[in-house]
């Protein structure tokens, strides 16, 4: 039972937290002047020592590097007994074992730094091991260059042995690389060391140098944890180092591990800059949404059209042409990379409209395929009697041709935009609006509804919407992007949330919800009942498919609520700290 260790923050695998010793601090951080190690077994037996509540302890131990044959590690395995204290124990994370410890120190940490896949695997063994809310330490590997990428894999502490050491032999380190001090005519740091003259610049000073540039690297990775952009900038500081950017690719296709920690939703956006944006989770997850959940409702013929750089697209200048053009005589759907195809109804969705991506004009081919590939899946779920390609030359027609040929579409594409236009021009305007003609147009309510239900199917699972609302008289009032649902006697069900495009559900939704056939999300609580915030401990058990920013519903002996997760579900029934689930409505029974 963790008891010392309290996450705060997520963004992703990486947490925001605390160590709870007499002097609290927070992580990922360095650690090493917070460890006591109550010495390895290989030498002598240890004692239990008695622990102290400004240290985090860590048991006696047998440390095993990398590549340790199993019958050894668990011929000479340590026991670890149960304290009243902060403590540690030492694993190695090719046997990883949950001792009910605050934190787990990884032994063979040293083998792995270098190799980007046995260093994801590794660390998501360990993480999936021992408690969601125990605190993984890696010693002896961190540097200013690498420890964002520990971070964004699930570290929470390191020390700055490596980097003390590499500063006694006269490398001098940064966040974009090592260089001997005899290299340098100047010292590029602004820190506490580097103030003195050049030629008066010891290796002491290189390594004070070093310990004050992990720190500030730090720093930088919380701040980028509380905002929600670690990720973006991972992208770009893995490039510093082959081994890191090969880590940070191993963990994409992590897709368990990954997925389960990354959120429905946030507030940043994402800075679209490399093509490994791509295998980000919330931007796969979103095309296997739209592709496996989402069910067009429309009967009128599908237009494609580009994205825009202003999002939601509705509210830029040329999806305002296009909708002039159009008339609601079809379903619009749009093409971008990095996100793949967005209808209509999901374009404030998470992340459809929290990017923003390098325009050049140009596609790479990595683009044109994932593009492609989610073209391809949408429209082998979704039959449409005509397809309008309203379409660019570079790129978005590239992609279009390539799913007709694929998909065998015959001559149900029509191109409206002439070889070498624009998709503003007159005479493609001209050409989109033609190539409707006769198309009856389909009503505000109609698009209301299907919204309702699209975005139902996108968040709860496919058919949600329609079984969610299957014996309701559905209404919508208030202005899009602000639908508010309600049933034939005017009841309020849920509300659309435009930052996000998601449903918030009132007591009467949830209740709704509960007793349809659309997938739940259920928090088991105990007997009592919440106002604000349900906490870890009060939890009794949760649904695993629950992500952080979900809509769930909470259910005990006393209470009723709706509200939003703030763990993934797992994490709820391990972690005995922390808010799980923020609440919006509650209802005493």
């Amino acid at each position: 039972m963790t008891e010392y260790f309290e996450i705060h923050e997520r963004d992703g695998a990486a947490r925001l937290g605390e160590l709870r010793l007499a002097e609290s601090r927070a992580t990922p951080a360095l650690v090493g002047d917070r460890l006591t190690d109550a010495g390895s077994e290989w030498r002598a037996d240890r004692d239990l020592p008695d622990g102290d509540a400004s240290k985090l302890t860590v048991l006696p131990h047998r440390a095993f590097p990398g590549g340790t044959a199993a019958e050894v590690r668990d011929s000479f395995a340590t026991s670890h007994p149960d304290v009243d204290y902060p403590s540690a124990a030492v694993i190695s994370s090719e046997s990883p074992v949950d001792y009910g410890a605050d934190a787990y120190v990884v032994s063979d940490a040293q083998s792995i730094r270098g190799h980007g896949a046995a260093f994801a695997a590794a660390v998501v063994a360990v993480r999936e091991a021992v408690a969601t809310d125990a605190a993984v330490i890696c010693s002896g590997v961190a540097t200013p260059r690498n420890v964002a990428v520990l971070a964004y894999a699930g570290v929470d502490g390191v020390d700055a042995a490596r980097a003390t050491a590499e500063g006694t032999r006269g490398r001098y380190l940064t966040t974009e690389g090592d260089y001997l001090l005899d290299e340098l005519d100047e010292l590029p740091c602004a820190c506490p060391a580097c103030q003195g003259p050049r030629d008066a610049f010891t290796r002491a000073d290189c390594a004070k140098h070093n310990r004050n540039a992990l720190a500030a690297e730090l720093a930088t990775v919380r701040q980028r944890i509380r905002s929600g952009r670690l990720r973006d900038y991972i992208e770009g500081q893995a490039r510093h180092d082959q081994w890191l950017t090969a880590a940070m690719r191993e963990l994409d296709d992590q897709w368990t591990y990954v997925e389960e920690r990354a959120p429905i939703l946030r507030e940043a956006d994402i800075a679209a800059t490399t093509s490994d944006t791509l295998r980000r989770a919330e931007i796969q997850r979103y095309a296997d949404r739209v592709t496996s959940r989402y069910r067009n409702r429309f009967k009128n013929p599908l237009v494609l059209v580009p994205c825009s750089a202003r999002k939601p697209y509705s509210e830029s200048q040329s999806h305002g042409q296009f909708h002039d053009a159009i008339q609601w005589r079809a379903h619009l759907v749009s093409m971008t990379s990095p996100i793949g195809v967005v209808p209509q109804e999901l374009e404030t969705t998470y992340p459809a409209q929290h990017y923003d991506t390098v325009v050049t004009g140009r596609w790479s081919a990595e683009e044109i395929d994932f593009v492609a590939s989610v073209l391809r899946r949408y429209l082998e779920r979704n039959e449409y009697s005509k397809i309008v390609a309203h379409v660019p030359d570079e790129g978005y027609r590239d992609v279009v041709e390539r799913v007709e040929t694929e998909l065998d579409l015959d001559d149900r594409v029509t191109y409206t935009v002439p070889e070498g236009g624009h998709p503003t021009d007159d005479e493609s305007l001209s050409n989109l609006s033609g190539a409707l003609d006769g198309e009856l147009k389909y009503s505000k309510r109609e698009r209301e509804h299907n919204t309702v239900r699209a975005i139902a199917d996108y968040l709860l699972g496919d058919g949600a919407g329609d079984a969610l609302f299957a014996d309701v008289d559905l209404r919508t009032t208030s202005r899009y992007p602000k639908i508010q649902v309600r049933d034939g006697e005017e009841t309020q069900l849920a509300t659309m949330v435009p930052q996000y495009g998601t449903l918030s559900f009132t007591l009467e939704g949830a209740r709704l919800w509960a007793d349809s056939d659309a997938p739940t999300k259920r928090v088991e609580i105990d007997g009592f009942v919440p106002h604000g915030s349900v906490l870890a401990p009060g939890i009794v058990d949760a649904d695993e498919e629950i992500r952080v920013g979900d809509e769930v519903i909470v259910e005990g002996p006393k209470a009723f609520a709706v509200g939003r997760a703030e763990m993934f579900g797992r994490e709820m029934t391990e972690s005995t700290r922390g808010e799980a689930v923020a609440v919006r409505h509650v209802e005493e029974r």
